[in-house]
């Protein structure tokens, strides 16, 4: 059996609560985490809720990254998803832990899609024929 992406749902506890209430921070953080793990950005959006927590999204040409925040909390939910073999999900999960200085992290991977593939032969994670994405970001 052959995946055609990782989805990794992490829950870091224990965060800086200045840091995970603050939208420029969060988004700076996810999209330097983003670039780092060599994933293409192709959009990203973030939203700062009254009084507190952030959500938002970094879509990338391998899949995404959400995030909710609760600061009250300390707490941050986050889903890295990324499609094929070229970007570890993990790099992404360590550099959001030590931005939010996250005392705790709680994390599971799960493959997704799951093919049979016979000996020899690969899963196409998008057409041959697809266009690339450039980076906007």
């Amino acid at each position: 059996m052959k995946a055609l992406g990782r989805q990794i749902l992490v829950e870091y506890y224990d965060c800086d609560e200045d840091v995970i209430n603050d939208v420029s921070q969060i988004e700076s953080i996810l999209l330097d985490a983003t670039r780092k793990s060599k994933a293409s950005i192709i959009s990203h959006n973030f939203h700062k809720f009254s009084p507190h927590g952030v959500s938002g999204t970094v879509v990338i040409a391998e899949s995404h990254i959400a995030i909710h925040t609760w600061p009250e909390y300390g707490y941050a939910a986050v889903d890295i998803f990324t499609c094929g073999e070229t970007i570890d999900p993990w790099i992404i999960q360590d550099h959001i832990r030590e931005y939010f200085h996250s005392g705790n992290v709680s994390s599971m991977e799960m493959k997704r899609g799951l093919f049979r593939v016979a000996e020899g032969e690969e899963l196409l994670f998008k057409p041959k024929d697809a266009p690339s994405f450039a980076s906007n970001s």
